[in-house]
């Protein structure tokens, strides 16, 4: 049980700077001697002291993961409905180098993955890198087929 003369002290008072020797912050408030560091409104956060400092010594990175791996996804209801616009014709193998000759994937893509939503009428055949489960049962169950690259 905490009683009144012995609990925490809940507002330490705040240490008053230049009051005096006896306070052991006096004269220079703990400040050491001159120089820059001494005065006030000085912010020194990254400074090396004139050698290059390490945030601009190391290269840029941001936003672009390294290990990013351009993949084109498309959906199966996109091919759906590229098939229904004749963009694409269903006897002819669909996989990267098509899609990227009629432009409905971007040229840098390196890799194709199929993904299951919507449907697919059509029985087509598919050529790409990676496809989700989904997507190859609703090809098969149309009869159509895909090819996984290894």
């Amino acid at each position: 049980m905490i009683t009144l003369n012995n609990r925490v002290k809940l507002n330490k008072t705040k240490i008053r700077v230049g009051r005096g020797i006896g306070s052991g912050k006096g004269k220079t408030s703990g400040r050491g001697v001159k120089g820059q560091k001494s005065r006030s409104g000085v912010a020194i956060k990254s400074f090396e002291g004139g050698q290059m400092p390490l945030y601009r010594r190391l290269p840029k990175r941001g936003f672009n993961p390294i290990g990013n791996k351009n993949i084109a996804i498309l959906n199966l209801d996109k091919i759906q409905l590229y098939i229904d616009k004749k963009n694409i014709k269903a006897s002819d193998t669909i996989n990267t180098s098509l899609l990227k000759k009629l432009k409905l994937i971007n040229k840098n893509s390196v890799k194709l993955k199929i993904l299951g939503s919507g449907e697919i009428k059509d029985k087509i055949n598919i050529e790409a890198d990676l496809a989700s489960k989904s997507a190859v049962e609703k090809l098969e169950k149309v009869g159509g087929s895909i090819q996984i690259k290894k």
